[in-house]
């Protein structure tokens, strides 16, 4: 996830460090006929003006979801690793890093899972797994809560089902809702020079490898500010937790710690722990020494933990 309102950024960006941050990415989807699987890459006919899709390689099908203003190249490493044995579908969300936006204010989150559904049915897809990072996790989540046969397993990467949790037990959707405007008002207001000093802050916190850290920037800066409003003040204000008793599709919530500078391994254990406990089965994992980009700080734990999740 990458911004800082003018007011609320410092606040904002503490509770990324203590709990890495949550659920938030997705994209601008582009569908296509039933493509034959391809060792090279291919995107897929533009046909939703919601997210975009590129496809690499044959296999069992795997939907790479990135995160608030996140390209879908954060998954490059992962889906070049994966496309030897795996059908790689990597999902960019409208208006994120470049891409385009056409919806002003929104809303954001609810057509993306609707495009994400017919892109699965579409694509004839039998129950791919999902993984999805932050906004992407959440993304996830909501997709497999709304169609639990589409998905047949959810890898959440440093995501809960509310994001506001981040604040503390106490907060809800509704008292969420004054900071989500504000948040939404910052990405608006500040300008362009303030703000990238702000996302290069932002950045420190949320990821230790200083090239992911300077990509982050680069795609926070070439998001459609629009679409960033609209997209954080729904994230704030979604609450996924009522729905998490009722789930049948496995999922695997992985999250972050990081003695040195990040989540503390105990707040972060206590806030995960607490926020999936109405989940059948989930299984928490924890991934130390890294921030909310876990593919980047700890890239070869978590091509472990892929493919483990990926092998059940």
């Amino acid at each position: 996830m990458m911004f800082m309102s003018r007011h609320g950024g410092g606040r904002l960006l503490r509770a990324f460090a203590i709990a890495s941050a949550v659920a938030v990415g997705a994209g601008a989807v582009a569908f296509a006929a039933r493509a034959e699987p391809a060792a090279a890459a291919a995107t897929a006919p533009f046909a939703s003006s919601r997210l975009s899709v590129e496809v690499v390689g044959s296999g069992p099908d795997v939907v790479l979801i990135p995160g608030f203003a996140s390209s879908r190249e954060v998954w490059r490493a992962e889906a070049e690793r994966l496309k030897a044995t795996h059908r790689v579908h990597l999902v960019q969300l409208a208006g994120f890093a470049g891409e385009p936006w056409t919806h002003g204010e929104g809303p954001f989150v609810q057509p993306v899972i609707d495009e994400l559904a017919r892109y699965i049915a579409e694509a004839g897809l039998e129950r791919p797994a999902v993984i999805g990072h932050s906004m992407g996790g959440m993304t996830g989540l909501l997709l497999a809560q709304q169609h639990p046969e589409l998905v047949g397993g959810l890898m959440s990467v440093d995501s809960l089902p509310f994001f506001s949790a981040l604040f503390g037990p106490q907060v809800t959707a509704e008292t969420a809702r004054p900071f989500a405007d504000q948040a939404a008002a910052g990405i608006l207001a500040t300008e362009p020079a303030a703000y990238r000093a702000q996302q290069g802050q932002t950045a420190i916190g949320l990821a230790r490898d200083p090239a992911t850290r300077a990509a982050m920037v680069e795609w926070s800066m070439s998001s459609d500010r629009q679409a960033m409003a609209a997209a954080i003040r729904e994230v704030m204000t979604t609450d996924l937790r009522p729905g998490l008793a009722a789930m049948t599709t496995p999922v695997w919530a992985i999250y972050a710690s990081d003695a040195d500078g990040g989540a503390p391994a105990a707040g972060a254990d206590a806030v995960w722990g607490r926020e999936y406990a109405p989940l059948p089965a989930v299984r928490l994992i924890r991934v130390d020494g890294s921030r909310h980009f876990i593919m980047a700080d700890q890239p070869a734990k978590f091509a472990e933990l892929v493919d483990q999740f990926l092998g059940e």
